[in-house]
């Protein structure tokens, strides 16, 4: 004969796991994961435009010394991309830059100063023929042209991620999990200084 209370405690055995299954499925349906998943990409992101600037910095020093060595007149250029430099590595950056305003700005105002230092650096190579033709030259400032191109693709990803990323935090139903599951998730900053203000001029050699 048949143990009711036997019978009914194996049935509430076998559909706690199925609950728990079909509980965790429906969460997920409602985008309770969004916010860590598009944290974490963000994360990502901000992680590649770090070493595509990091990069940059590493050419310079070579960049300065060859410019050097053919326009020695030029040291207060030569000054200020290498004042340029330090300021710019000198900012403590890590993961929670992006969620602090002010070091942010910081950052960005020190990566913007430094453009537009190396940017007037190659710009004064035009009145150095010597140096125009020189193979290292013309190798650095491919190079930094390059990287250039790779700063403004990371930015990009990087401006699209934390618009994803902040969206799902202002909106349903990530708010509800904002305020109850994530409540440590803070808005992250973008850039506000344009990519073309970022970005050394291109300069053509003939």
């Amino acid at each position: 004969m048949l143990n009711l209370s036997r019978l009914s405690e194996l049935s509430r055995r076998l559909l706690a796991p199925l609950l728990l299954v079909m509980l965790a499925t429906g969460l997920a349906g409602c985008g309770v994961n969004n916010i860590p998943t598009n944290e974490e990409k963000a994360k990502a992101a901000w992680s590649d435009v770090l070493n595509q600037y990091q990069r940059r910095a590493e050419l310079i020093p070579n960049l300065v010394e060859t410019v050097k060595g053919y326009a020695q007149h030029e040291s207060e250029v030569l000054t200020q991309v290498t004042q340029a430099r330090a300021q710019a590595t000198s900012i403590k950056v890590d993961a929670s830059t992006i969620t602090d305003p002010e070091q942010f700005k910081q950052f960005q105002q020190a990566q913007a100063q430094l453009s537009g230092a190396l940017g007037r650096l190659i710009a004064v190579s035009e009145a150095y023929p010597d140096l125009k033709a020189n193979q290292n030259f013309l190798a650095l400032q491919a190079q930094i042209e390059g990287t250039e191109n790779r700063i403004a693709v990371a930015r990009r990803d990087y401006i699209e991620a934390v618009r994803v990323y902040n969206t799902e935090l202002r909106t349903f139903p990530g708010v509800l999990w904002a305020s109850t599951l994530y409540r440590s998730s803070k808005p992250m900053e973008t850039f506000t200084i344009s990519e073309e203000q970022m970005k050394a001029p291109q300069v053509k050699f003939n």
